[in-house]
């Protein structure tokens, strides 16, 4: 008897990961932005970055939410605020070229409301760090994952300013993702 079930149990494949969502993040309807409160606007774009979402089984807490951004891709619509923010007192692009956030954790706060807790690196400085997002779906297979993320930049040394602009230690960073589901089911949750 024991046979049977062990045969039927290596035969039968599981229906719950068989179910794992799996998800592409359309880059060119995507973004991350950032700012800085300031007595002259700092705000901007990061023009390369790529991001991956994937799920190990089809629950929502089982996400892996993964950011790179490159440093030296940022765009204020200003080529001096571009320097700086890329200088050695800023982003230090030349040194440390990527700016990410790693996912280790996703709490379910409320229907399609999330905080996702993972590590922050910027300047090689790392901080854990809590993005707050949100999923609005636009299709059955479709939809945009927005949320912020808001940073005191003295963590990461950026504690310089620039002259004649006073600038904010807190930083906001915003992403707007839209996710195409390309194969299985939509992650089940919890219900609030």
């Amino acid at each position: 008897m024991r046979l049977v079930w062990l045969a039927a149990a290596l035969l039968v494949p599981s229906v719950g990961f068989s179910q794992i969502p799996t998800f592409e993040i359309v880059a060119p309807q995507s973004k991350i932005n950032f700012k800085v409160d300031a007595s002259v606007s700092i705000a901007g774009v990061f023009e390369k970055w790529t991001a991956d979402l994937h799920f190990t089984t089809p629950y929502v807490e089982s996400a892996v939410l993964d950011i790179t951004a490159q440093a030296a891709s940022v765009n204020s619509g200003s080529g001096l605020k571009d320097g700086k923010l890329k200088g050695s007192e800023f982003f230090d692009a030349k040194n440390d070229p990527e700016i990410t956030f790693r996912s280790k954790k996703i709490i379910q706060t409320a229907l399609d409301s999330y905080s996702v807790v993972g590590d922050f690196t910027i300047r090689g400085m790392t901080n854990e760090q809590t993005l707050v997002v949100t999923y609005s779906p636009d299709y059955p297979d479709e939809g945009h994952v927005r949320g912020q993320m808001v940073f005191d930049r003295r963590q990461y040394g950026m504690t310089h300013g620039i002259p004649l602009v006073k600038i904010a230690d807190r930083v906001e960073v915003d992403i707007d993702l839209l996710l195409h589901r390309t194969s299985g089911n939509r992650p089940i949750q919890k219900v609030p």
